[in-house]
């Protein structure tokens, strides 16, 4: 399944929640992930989250595509990590 994943976190727990998403997916920005992920890994990525985020305050939303080819991405602005790379 290809993931996108954009989370709303409380700043005490933002580092945390980075490094959890990064064993799983690619950060494209800040608070954004994207990436082939089977149900399993989903699944243990969801269980790795629950054990860093409060779910009364924080939040994640996954968009979730069969496959990736069915996706489009534009970019607009430098490309993450390469603030000389503009993409229009």
């Amino acid at each position: 399944m290809y993931i996108i994943a954009v989370y709303d976190v409380n700043e005490k727990r933002v580092a945390k929640c980075l490094k959890t998403f990064r064993r799983y997916l690619v950060w494209v920005q800040n608070s954004v992930f994207e990436g082939e992920l089977s149900e399993a890994q989903l699944k243990k990525l969801q269980v790795d989250l629950g054990r860093v985020l409060d779910w009364g305050e924080d939040s994640v939303l996954f968009y979730i595509a069969t496959t990736r080819h069915y996706t489009e991405r534009r970019e607009l602005g430098p490309k993450k990590g390469d603030p000389t790379q503009v993409i229009l």
